[in-house]
């Protein structure tokens, strides 16, 4: 694996390296004119000579002619081994792997070159982009988890993002909601919430680019990084095998137990460092994977067929709760049927139709029982002995994934004009029911007037039992908040893409459509959730319902042109430019977001400083700008149901624990204004709304040191130009209407609602017109259509900067060293890293607090929540070092090894602030971990007090300690097997390390008992243990 940059037709010798091109693997760099489908074979010739590009495996040839200045170019290649030859003469062996150029120059002084057995790639001097290819023989060398994440975190610059969204790849500091991935050039990014993307079947993948930044305009909806994979194809040698992976519970080793940090409970008693967490108790399970596949020729040389069918399974997986929380546990299985179908038709030489289909669906059940201490009668904090199951609650049904259809066409209309189109749809499964153990199914089926089924959520929160005869009312419930079982994701995906070489001039230029659309919808289990309290008086309920249910949808249309200038035969100049066009829709299909002419200049150059590709000196400049996700519109946007009302009851239903007889002694209120009727677009959004966008600048050099060995260097910056979150804040809609007019009763309170009014123009925000909250650009002026009176009558409500409160803020420093080594039993590569990721933001998500809302954050709810958020983010990792390869001992025997060792992620200290100016409660960069320490602010140098209570700022207050992870890895292909059959064991975490990854940032609970959590930072989640991974592979 090497970082790559873009690339157009390079200009220097080839130096061919015969293991490189056994093993597949791809050093040759990005190619800044190529699709994200295919690669190009480039170089130069003398004037007239006629090149011809062959592929065994296919039979598929094209000849052209080298132009007046000798420069040849064959773009849009399938991946795969060529031939290349010059007026008949002898064949050069080639390798064209995804968005790379391969450099075959044919020029008199070059044809001598000599061939070095075992030497590097030549450095691609055409290329100004950061990317990386990784083959699937590479892959299979090194002992890695087979996934396109961990494969990706293999590359410079990459960092595993926080455990609660998936362990995604967190790329260049930004959060890891804002990737994007593609399977042959069609978008597999689920853009309901950007945290997770279809997958294929890991054995179908031959090819997989990581793009890590300075990628060109035919790429976009990105801040992060791109994963980009192509799967296996068939060719005239009929090829099928099978494997299975064994990765069995019983080697696996379990994480450590977390003890308490000694401090003071709001309730109950604690003996320092008493455990409150037994881990020793999971187990991750046992997972079985088996493949089967074959591919060849349907028609010789013109159609060809690949088919792969995989069965994943995982089983005994369970999981404890901490003693603490009084959650249930569960165990859980997951079981994936999954395939890939690739079909390729060479119509002729000229003409190209592609057909690949998969699915990667996979059906979770989790059982779950009551656990621990949940009665709030006995001590909470009495670890050890309370982790038992106590009683089964019910089973979860989840479904996740669906299928996917990719058609592509390829034209290649001249010698010098390539045009291809592509259209693809795809369908995910966001499934969800349970079903209680009193046989009860909880299902919610999306309307907002029909409760979902099922036991309502039931909490006993009365004090002085003693009194009340000493009975805890208990529920059925076991869900919480249940999904929909029709939810799903659909995408339809438009896109052509055109490429002249025009002289010295490399143009491509093209259209893409993305229409993705979302059904959605969550409600309390059982449609209620009842909280039972008391006084001295008598005994009441709380009753709030919870519901949303709509279709909603982000349409994105996007332009781009490229140019990519070959000045001088050493020096190469790319200027791009995108145009995109967002559109969100809500629930009755009414646009709230329209984002027009969002403009991504690119720009880049290399210079081959001694014109022999031994030395490159690159640099690039671009904006990136990200859609919002659809999953905002869904409560924010579209009608939804949040309500509050109490009651006195005469009895409970034994077997829900639900009240009965109930008497309202309350008005219904509802929460955030969400009163179950449609929301006016216009008022949930500021009218002058643009996305969130970067912008990005990269230096670097790569120097070739010997024939098998080379070295880079380059350095990135990163500055987050603007955000997209929501506001709350309702006090500058208030001051904004003293100032034009209107007036608030008596007691300055404006929430109340119309038949409270005392005055035509008094304000009442307790009506569907006036949105709880709403999406704007932190930092930026906004104008939001409001009814602030309650009149049905809405206001142009236009609030400036200042009022709305700090700008979003997040910068990237970076300095990669990398380097690779290739001899003829022996590759290695690797990466160092050093950065820094600083702001007040981490992006589309905020893993501090564990929030999986993508674009509406609690971080710019209000002003009072930027204190000492700006701090160090949690994808700063100060130092990364990666270094992974494989030695061959002989025929038939073969080792891997893979080493991360890696620095620590910030921990923050959350808290309550002064006297809770918002009612956030504990959601506070501030807290009083231990009064005599102070600590440093970046940017301010020290702490600032209040009432007490120091603002820690964001990152500050500790680190994570190292990590270090090697895997390694033997490989056996017995000589009597004649090469059909391999065995192979992985070994992951050697050393069976355990060090934190993430801790519990909350150290208070809430306003008036600002005490410390026990949990506070002790470690919520640790490096994978120890495990080994099995396989037994025959290949015919």
């Amino acid at each position: 694996m090497k970082s790559r940059s873009r690339s157009s037709a390079p200009r220097s010798a080839l130096r061919h390296s015969t293991l490189a091109l056994a093993l597949g693997l791809c050093f040759a760099g990005g190619v800044q004119a190529q699709t994200n489908t295919a690669g190009a074979i480039s170089g130069q010739a003398n004037s007239g000579d006629t090149i011809t590009v062959v592929n065994p495996s296919t039979g598929f040839s094209r000849t052209i002619t080298a132009g007046a200045d000798g420069n040849y170019r064959f773009s849009a290649l399938p991946t795969g081994n060529y031939q290349v030859s010059r007026n008949g003469g002898a064949a050069r062996s080639v390798k064209v792997n995804v968005g790379t150029a391969t450099s075959v120059d044919f020029i008199e002084t070059l044809d001598a070159v000599e061939v070095v057995g075992g030497s590097i790639n030549p450095i691609d001097v055409s290329s100004v982009e950061s990317s990386t290819v990784l083959t699937a023989e590479q892959i299979a060398k090194i002992p890695v988890i087979r996934n396109a994440t961990d494969v990706a975190l293999l590359a410079p610059g990459t960092v595993r993002g926080d455990a609660v969204y998936g362990n995604l790849a967190s790329f260049g500091g930004s959060s890891v909601a804002e990737n994007a991935y593609y399977v042959n050039g069609f978008n597999i990014t689920n853009t309901f919430n950007n945290l997770n993307f279809a997958q294929i079947p890991f054995e179908g993948i031959a090819e997989q680019q990581v793009k890590t930044g300075g990628y060109g305009a035919e790429f976009g909806r990105s801040t992060g990084g791109v994963i980009n994979m192509i799967t296996r194809r068939g060719t005239n040698e009929f090829k099928a095998g099978g494997n299975v992976y064994w990765t069995p519970s019983a080697l696996r080793g379990s994480d450590p137990n977390v003890f308490s940090n000694g401090g003071q409970p709001a309730t109950g008693s604690v003996v320092p460092s008493q455990m409150i967490a037994n881990n020793s108790r999971d187990d991750y399970g046992t997972q079985v994977t088996a493949n089967v596949w074959a591919g060849g020729a349907l028609v010789q040389d013109k159609v060809f067929g690949y088919a792969l069918v995989s069965w994943d399974q995982i089983t005994g997986q369970s999981s404890y709760p901490f003693a603490t929380s009084g959650a249930p546990s569960f165990d859980q299985e997951d079981k994936s049927p999954n395939w890939l179908a690739k079909l390729d038709w060479n119509i002729n030489d000229d003409n190209l139709l592609e057909f690949t289909a998969f699915s990667d669906k996979t059906k979770t059940e989790q059982d779950y029982w009551r656990t621990g201490q949940t009665s709030l009668g006995s001590n909470l904090y009495n670890a050890g002995a309370a982790l038992t199951r106590e009683s089964y609650l019910g089973r979860v049904y989840d479904e996740r994934g669906g299928t996917s259809y990719v058609a592509k066409y390829t034209g290649y209309l001249t010698d010098s004009f390539t045009l291809s189109a592509l259209y693809g749809h795809g369908e995910q499964s966001r499934s969800n029911y349970a079903i209680a153990a009193n046989g009860l199914r909880a299902e919610f089926g999306g309307d907002l007037n029909t409760p979902a089924t099922g036991c309502p959520i039931v909490t006993d929160s009365r004090t002085n039992l003693d009194n009340t005869g000493g009975a805890r009312i208990a529920g059925c419930n076991f869900v919480g908040t249940l999904g929909r079982p029709d939810a799903k994701d659909t995408r339809d995906q438009y896109r052509i893409d055109a490429e002249w070489q025009a002289g010295d001039h490399l143009l491509r230029f093209g259209f893409e459509r993305d229409d993705f659309e979302s059904i959605a919808g969550q409600s309390y289990e059982g449609g209620a959730a009842y909280l039972y309290l008391n006084d001295e008086d008598f005994q009441y309920v709380r009753l709030r319902r919870f519901v949303n249910g709509a279709t909603v949808g982000v349409l994105s249309d996007a332009f781009y042109l490229e140019d990519t200038w070959n000045i001088t035969n050493n020096f190469l100049l790319y200027a791009g430019i995108r145009w995109d066009k967002f559109e969100n829709t809500n629930g009755l299909g009414e646009k709230y977001v329209s984002i027009d002419d969002q403009l991504g200049p690119r720009l880049g150059l290399s210079w081959d400083v001694f014109g022999d590709s031994t030395f490159k000196v690159f640099a690039n400049a671009g904006r990136y700008a990200l859609p919002l996700t659809a999953t905002v519109a869904v409560r924010g946007a579209s009608a939804s149901l949040f309500s509050e009302q109490y009651f006195t009851y005469t009895g409970v239903d034994p077997s829900t624990g639900a009240p009965t007889g109930l008497d309202p002694i309350s008005n219904i209120s509802y929460l955030n204004n969400e009163f179950g009727t449609a929301k006016n677009p216009n008022a949930v959004t500021s009218g002058d709304l643009k996305p969130m966008y970067q912008d990005e600048y990269i230096l670097g050099f790569q120097k070739q040191l010997t024939d098998h060995m080379s070295l880079g260097v380059r350095g990135i910056y990163r500055d987050l130009s603007s955000g997209i979150d929501d506001t709350c804040d309702w006090r500058p809609v208030r001051d904004w209407g003293l100032r034009n007019g209107f007036v608030l009763g008596e007691d300055g309170n404006p929430f109340i609602t119309v038949g409270d009014k005392e005055s035509a123009n008094q304000m009442a925000f307790l009506n569907p017109g006036f949105a709880g909250c709403r999406l704007y650009n932190p930092g930026r002026a906004a104008t939001f259509q409001m009814d602030v009176n309650g009149d049905g009558v809405f206001e142009n409500v236009a609030l400036t900067a200042e009022e709305l409160g700090q700008k979003a803020k997040r910068t990237y420093k970076a300095v990669e060293i990398f380097a690779e080594g290739h001899w003829d039993k022996f590759f290695i590569q690797g990466s160092y890293t050093w950065a820094k990721s600083l702001g007040n933001s981490e992006g589309g998500v905020n893993s501090n607090l564990g929030q999986a809302d993508t674009g509406t954050t609690v971080d710019f709810d209000y002003p009072e929540l930027m204190y000492g958020a700006y701090g160090y983010l949690p994808n700063d990792r100060r130092h990364s070092l990666k270094l992974f390869g494989n030695y061959e001992l002989n025929d038939q025997w073969s080792v891997g090894a893979n080493l991360l060792v890696q620095s620590g992620r910030p921990v923050s200290c959350i808290g309550v602030y002064g006297n809770d100016p918002t009612g956030y409660q504990n959601n506070y960069y501030s807290c009083s971990p231990n009064p005599g320490v102070v600590v440093t602010s970046p940017g301010t140098g020290g702490p600032v007090r209040d009432n007490g209570t120091t603002l820690v700022p964001r990152g500050t207050y500790a680190r994570t300690p190292w990590t270090r992870t090697l895997d390694l890895n033997v490989a056996w292909r017995p000589a009597f097997a004649d090469g059909h059959l391999t065995v192979k064991a992985d070994v992951f975490n050697v050393f069976n390390e355990h060090g934190a990854t993430s801790m519990n940032e909350f150290a208070e609970n809430s306003a008036g008992s600002q005490r410390y959590y026990l949990a506070f930072n002790t470690p919520a989640t640790f490096q994978a243990p120890r495990s080994v991974r099995l396989m037994l592979q025959y290949d015919w």
